[in-house]
């Protein structure tokens, strides 16, 4: 994962890049233009110097070939030769490529040259005067070295001086996200957020103390809400259940009645079932069980699995376990006793009669598994109220609080049907 810093030092060593490699051929070019031009003008003074100087004395043929041999002793890139045309030309410039005797390591010098008519005691000579041009695959070699150097300097210069400035302008920036990292909604009324002269860090801190006190106020709120509904409706609940209690232990009881107690009894226990789901599920998502230790998980299984002995025994089930000795996970104690309650039941609900239910521990997955004729709907399998069987003493709210709780620890909970079995595993 790319981290924000990084990525604009990654546009601004592209864009040098592409800028440095540009400017390599228009280098070239420009180094190139301006060297040939001050050739050029040498080349011009010096011819002006030398016909200035030949016109100005009286010289014979003889001494003159004397001087063009001289010349292309001491230096060959001045040449006066003697040429036949009677009509004098303006003077032309040319380029020309052909071997340095000075330089024999290379084969080929490219020359600029200047070539200009003068008459000398009537007769008209050709004289020429050639320099030494620096090559251009050179000219390129030598300035892509010293902008690929400059290159690496200027983006190691980015690299430093992004690290200064990212150590010290986004140091509020990480400070934040440490504050808002240890904040517990739970236990903090307040975020300690650090001080910063940074307009835009100034403006993030006033939203985000203003967006915690909003979610700390409409938790305590609901903190009490569910504390107060689910008291207030256990106590009438409980009282209903006592009054039905003493009236089915009347002795003037009709069956009729009878009946129709019984009819109201079982609804009311949904209702009291269903009362304290919502309270778990509630406690849970408002992280009020924020508590953790070490707890066994197989101590928990058999603790759990005494629970529903009588259950087990009534339906004739079969019951097999395969778990190691011990295995530890860190959690709230409350939460992993409903966890382990609530699968139980589940498999215990849904088996039929003489059926068989598996219980194994593996590789860090508890695997609940019971044996079930058709596969249930694993899509809404987890929302609440919704019910795999017609059973109407269930909440319809275990499996619910079956994922919230994986949720709140960071395990998976998966569902399948596989050899006329409902499987639930869940990885720690």
């Amino acid at each position: 994962m790319t981290k924000l810093l990084h990525k604009p030092l990654k546009a601004f060593a592209v864009y040098a890049l592409i800028i440095l490699a540009v400017s390599i051929p228009v280098y070239v070019l420009v180094v190139d233009y301006i060297w040939i031009n001050e050739l050029d003008e040498n080349n011009w003074l010096t011819l002006q110097h030398i016909k200035q100087r030949l016109q100005s004395k009286a010289f014979s043929n003889d001494e003159i070939e004397n001087l063009n041999r001289i010349w292309g002793e001491l230096h060959p890139g001045v040449s006066i030769l003697k040429i036949e045309t009677k009509s004098i030309q303006q003077d032309s410039i040319y380029e020309i490529v052909r071997a340095n005797v000075y330089d024999l390591d290379d084969e080929e010098d490219r020359f600029r040259g200047l070539a200009s008519y003068v008459e000398i005691n009537g007769t008209p000579y050709l004289l020429a005067i050639e320099t030494n041009i620096e090559e251009s695959d050179e000219t390129f070699l030598a300035i892509a070295v010293v902008t690929f150097l400059f290159f690496v300097v200027l983006i190691t210069g980015f690299i430093l001086l992004n690290r200064r400035i990212a150590t010290k302008t986004w140091k509020p920036f990480y400070q934040t996200l440490e504050a808002l990292h240890s904040f517990e909604l739970s236990k903090d009324n307040t975020i300690d957020l650090p001080v910063t002269d940074i307009s835009e860090f100034k403006e993030l801190h006033q939203s985000l103390e203003q967006l915690v006190n909003n979610n700390v106020a409409t938790y305590q709120l609901q903190k009490a809400f569910t504390e107060n509904a689910s008291h207030e409706l256990q106590t009438p609940i409980a009282l209903l259940k006592s009054k039905l209690d003493l009236l089915l232990q009347e002795k003037d009881v009709t069956p009729e009645r009878s009946e129709i107690l019984n009819a109201i009894e079982a609804p009311l226990s949904r209702l009291s079932r269903i009362n304290k789901n919502l309270l778990v599920l509630a406690k849970v998502e408002n992280q009020q069980y924020s508590e953790k230790e070490q707890l066994d998980v197989i101590a928990f299984i058999g603790e759990t699995q005494s629970l529903f002995e009588d259950y087990i025994t009534d339906k004739a089930l079969i019951l097999q376990s395969k778990t190691p000795p011990t295995f530890i996970v860190s959690a709230n104690a409350f939460l992993l006793e409903t966890l382990l309650h609530n699968l139980f039941s589940n498999a215990i609900r849904h088996t039929p009669i003489r059926g068989s239910i598996n219980l194994s521990l593996e590789n860090k997955t508890l695997s609940f598994s019971n044996s079930g004729n058709t596969a249930l709907d694993a899509q809404h399998l987890f929302e609440r109220f919704f019910s795999a069987s017609k059973d109407k003493v269930s909440s319809g709210l275990g499996l619910a609080i079956i994922k919230e709780i994986t949720t709140k620890y960071n395990w998976q909970i998966t569902y399948r049907f596989e050899n006329e079995f409902h499987i639930f595993s869940i990885t720690f």
